[in-house]
């Protein structure tokens, strides 16, 4: 379960990097979307068409502003090395691997599955402040700090 060849700072690098990825398809479906909403006919029988693109296009929007809320929620979390579950932290368990950070949710990295899970989330806040060798019961699973980045 121990991958000793990750490092905190390359998942980092990913997670942001993923972010920025799905930041810019968004962008470019975004900006296809709104020129395929110009080209409809203003004719009464495309209406209900209009109206949905429109909504597609606030639906996009609302993604694309939580995105960069991602970002920024990111850029704000330290990769400072700790020997207690904190935010920034990557933790090994006897079941998973968790980078506390944003809620991105599942990611595979070298191979390897991985979760980024916010600080809010239950699973975090369960987690916070243990150290290597504690364990914790989540939804009666039972899981063991292996080790922390």
């Amino acid at each position: 379960m121990l991958n000793k060849t990750v490092s905190k700072s390359d998942v980092r690098d990913y997670v942001k990097e993923t972010i920025l990825a799905k930041i810019e398809k968004l962008k470019n479906f975004l900006e296809f979307t709104l020129e395929a909403s110009r080209e409809i006919k203003k004719a009464p029988k495309y209406d209900s068409m209009r109206e949905e693109m429109q909504e597609e296009i606030y639906q996009m929007q609302k993604q694309l502003a939580s995105l960069h809320d991602l970002r920024q929620k990111l850029n704000k979390v330290l990769n400072n090395p700790s020997e207690r579950v904190n935010i920034g932290s990557l933790v090994f368990t006897n079941k998973a691997r968790f980078y506390i950070s944003v809620s991105l949710g599942e990611f595979f990295f070298e191979g390897d599955r991985f979760y980024a899970i916010s600080e809010e989330s239950p699973m975090a806040k369960i987690m916070f402040g243990k150290k290597p060798g504690d364990s914790f019961i989540l939804n009666n699973i039972h899981q063991e700090i292996m080790e922390i980045m």
